[in-house]
């Protein structure tokens, strides 16, 4: 019985997914072969990505063991993939202690993701990044308020007491309402106003939540007044020096810190894996998720330029969309070992879940041309269970 290895690059919430998928789709093979599953991350624990925010705010942990889905039965190698040699199905690495190593595979699933756009280090500020970068904006934030707690100058305590936000996409809109009551905690414990701790939202668009309906973004910019958040439209951050944020409008704004939230791109590692990408930085694959020129290697995720191949629509780089893409993989990985027909990719239905503090949150989707809102603790509900979905936590 010939056993064949399968190696997944990447263990984010597409990865992990993926070999859950293929794992259990090829269970039972008609031809008795059997795969080998080997993943390989540069991280030794799992990274919840999507509440990357919480650490910066309060106490959660966002790791989590890869035993927790594979207790056995799938071998993990912590390293970095320097390239993959797709005409002989090697991959060349560097492990964990520095050591370079070459492993060869049967099937291949690329799925490193996306980073997260830093600004440039004389911008000033914190990127959020990853969990160190979360640590240490807060650590920040709360040596300020200790700070303001002692300052004489008024102004100097205002100054201590602000924090802005520069982006204003969901990671910006979740961590802000659940930064101002942190922040505003805090502050009461320490005997300070907690009405004078300030929280900007920088948006240089003209709205939030542009990809859904004006009415969605202005409940948004309602919600997070509620919570303490100023919102602040058309408006750019430049960069921050000495305590001062420079806006694109000229404003300046005295800031005890800045962080920033700008967006996600592809992992740039791709470029030098030796794989065909797009102009944007994506591995260019078919319908089917088959990397193109790539005998028996795949690509799902945000590292993928996926695109429905009936409407032309391409998928954005989230983790719904990645999860459903890891999951059709499953089916698809088993149809081509088999050479049965394999299904193609289709677009999900436009649907967003926004947390918005501890028990707050915004669930919108478009159904039969019907914008559908839902507010409050059953938003917060679903919103927490897609979290949790997204790491395979439930």
């Amino acid at each position: 019985m010939k056993e064949l290895t399968c190696v997944i690059i990447g263990g984010g919430h597409a990865g992990i997914r993926a070999l859950h998928a293929i794992r259990e789709s090829t269970k039972e093979m008609a031809d008795g072969r059997r795969l080998r599953f080997v993943l390989i991350d540069k991280q030794p624990h799992h990274v919840r990505k999507v509440l990357l925010f919480r650490p910066a705010v309060g106490e959660e942990a966002i790791t989590v063991p890869w035993t927790r889905w594979f207790p056995e039965g799938v071998d993990f190698v912590q390293g970095n993939v320097a390239a993959v040699d797709v005409k002989e199905k090697r991959i060349q690495l560097q492990d964990a202690a520095g050591r370079e190593a070459e492993l060869r595979y049967d099937l291949l699933v690329v799925a490193i993701g996306s980073v997260i756009r830093q600004p440039d280090p004389s911008q000033g500020g914190i990127a959020l990044t990853d969990p160190d970068a979360a640590l240490k904006i807060r650590d920040r934030w709360k040596a300020n308020l200790r700070m303001a707690a002692a300052a004489t100058n008024p102004h100097e305590r205002k100054r201590l007491m602000t924090v802005a936000l520069a982006g204003a996409g969901i990671s910006g809109i979740e961590m802000s309402a659940e930064l101002a009551p942190a922040m505003r905690a805090e502050a009461a414990r320490l005997g300070l106003n907690p009405a004078d701790v300030t929280v900007y939202l920088l948006n240089d668009r003209d709205r939030l939540f542009q990809e859904g309906p004006a009415k969605v973004g202005r409940r948004l910019d309602r919600i997070l007044s509620d919570c303490g958040v100023r919102v602040l439209h058309r408006r750019k951050a430049l960069f921050e020096e000495n305590g001062v944020l420079t806006l694109n409008s000229g404003d300046k704004l005295p800031v005890g810190l800045c962080v920033w939230t700008i967006g996600l791109m592809p992992n740039p590692a791709l470029r030098g894996m030796g794989l065909p990408l797009t102009a944007e930085g994506q591995i260019v694959v078919d319908e089917c998720y088959r990397i193109q020129g790539a005998s028996g290697a795949y690509s799902v995720g945000d590292c993928a330029r996926v695109v429905d191949p009936v409407t032309g629509k391409a998928d954005r780089m989230t983790c719904k969309e990645g999860s459903y893409q890891a999951i059709r993989l499953g089916k698809i990985v088993a149809a081509d070992l088999e050479g049965c027909p394999a299904p193609t990719h289709k677009s999900v239905i436009d649907f967003f879940c926004i947390g918005l503090g501890y028990g707050q949150g915004l669930v919108w989707t478009r159904k039969w041309g019907i914008d559908m809102i839902m507010t409050g603790k059953l938003a917060w509900r679903i919103k927490n269970f897609t979290w949790d979905k997204a790491s395979m936590m439930r």
